[in-house]
């Protein structure tokens, strides 16, 4: 190459080479550089113990204090920020063109909700545990209403929409409004506890665009990632930003499973820890000699974890060591695991729920790396929590029955 008048001048390769630089930098997204602008700090790892130990600068454009999170894998598929809103104090009002769910860390308030034209704010009450949706576009104002600072966790597909625009002015002064998506009526953040399969996998959904307590609402059994554990999936406001409840009960573990990136654990209750590898190590990775390519992240509430932080497909598996049940969310954005690319009608299935035996992705307990039952036993044991993984778990014919106790 050389330079013509201020432009790079490309050659063809000569014979035997290969075109191109063959290694680079990443380069900054529209997202990257919009977090930039920002002035505020951004979380980059696979995960951390918990969020409220991230450092929270003065944010502008909100009114509150904050950091962004982007895990690894996460990157362009959905984003994340913790914001401080000020005791007895609000965040500045907001719309955008972008999907967004808020997770009550600490404190409690309201939030008012309303598009413009309408003379009427919906207004609802929210505490420590709490998560709801911000319809699309609709204008919003997060109040405080304790002394003490309010911290909340925000999960965004604004990566999506602002690499795709390229314009933060269309993001955030869009007059599209979204009627499909806030109806204006008056239930419209009345939890709503009904459970119905979900249209893709069957799994159970509520249609709820609030929940008041994650930490301790009902979950249904659903037993496909260890034996009792239960799960929902909240469907709000009409969103394609997609996210579960699981629970796992005390001195029980979860299968090891793979997929790609995008999901992000987030612990509501209880201490534990997940690792995570990639899938082409193989199911004993231990055993295998790949030790140190393995990553592990120990965390309590609201710790979170990239459960594929490599972009393809890793194994991860969650551990719960405290004498409360592991309660997480996983948030995938716009990134539903029943949806991967594949023509309309084809055939697909739950391939994260199935064992390898049965064409899925779980590690059966009985396949696992002995490594895995060693250190849970011996985290059990440093916590002083009774093991319930009984031996028949551990047989090549069990076939998930529940125990009777």
């Amino acid at each position: 190459m050389h330079d013509v008048t201020s432009k790079t001048h490309w050659h063809e390769p000569t014979a035997g080479k290969r075109a191109g630089f063959g290694q680079w930098g990443r380069v900054k997204t529209p997202y990257d550089e919009f977090m930039e602008s920002e002035g505020i700090p951004c979380f980059r790892d696979i995960g951390i113990s918990k969020v409220q130990n991230l450092p929270l600068v003065p944010w502008k454009r909100t009114g509150g204090r904050g950091s962004y999170i982007q895990l690894h894998g996460t990157e362009t598929k959905w984003g994340g920020y913790v914001v401080e809103v000020p005791g007895a104090g609000a965040l500045n009002p907001e719309k955008h063109l972008f999907e967004k769910i808020y997770y009550v860390v600490e404190g409690r308030g309201s939030t008012e909700v309303w598009i413009e034209g309408d003379k009427k704010k919906h207004i609802f009450e929210w505490q420590e545990g709490s998560i709801f949706s911000i319809p699309m576009n609709a204008w919003h104002r997060i109040v405080n209403a304790s002394s003490a600072p309010a911290l909340l966790l925000a999960g965004t597909t604004a990566p999506i929409v602002m690499n795709t625009l390229q314009s933060v002015d269309a993001v955030f002064n869009c007059p599209m409004v979204f009627r499909d998506r806030f109806s204006g009526g008056d239930d419209y953040y009345k939890y709503k506890d009904d459970i119905e399969p979900d249209p893709v996998r069957g799994l159970a959904m509520r249609r709820t665009n609030f929940v008041p307590d994650v930490v301790n609402c009902e979950l249904p059994l659903d037993n496909r990632r260890s034996p009792g554990y239960r799960r929902v999936e909240p469907f709000m406001t009409n969103n394609t930003f997609y996210f579960w409840i699981g629970q796992h009960e005390t001195g029980r573990y979860s299968k090891a499973h793979a997929h790609t990136s995008a999901a992000v654990l987030i612990c509501v209750k209880g201490k534990g820890y997940t690792h995570t590898w990639p899938e082409h190590l193989g199911v004993t990775p231990w055993k295998d000699g790949h030790e140190d390519k393995i990553k592990r992240v120990d965390y309590e509430p609201v710790g979170i974890v990239s459960a594929a932080p490599g972009g393809a497909r890793w194994y991860h598996q969650h551990f719960g060591v405290s004498k409360d049940p592991l309660r997480l969310m996983a948030w995938f954005g716009p990134w539903n695991p029943g949806r991967e690319p594949g023509p309309p009608g084809s055939k697909h299935f739950d391939y994260t729920g199935m064992d390898i035996h049965e064409g899925g992705t779980n590690i059966p307990y009985w396949m696992e790396d002995p490594q895995v039952k060693a250190d849970f036993e011996a985290a059990l044991d440093a916590n002083g929590v009774t093991n319930r993984m009984r031996s028949e778990y551990y047989d090549k014919d069990y076939k998930g029955e529940l125990p009777q106790e």
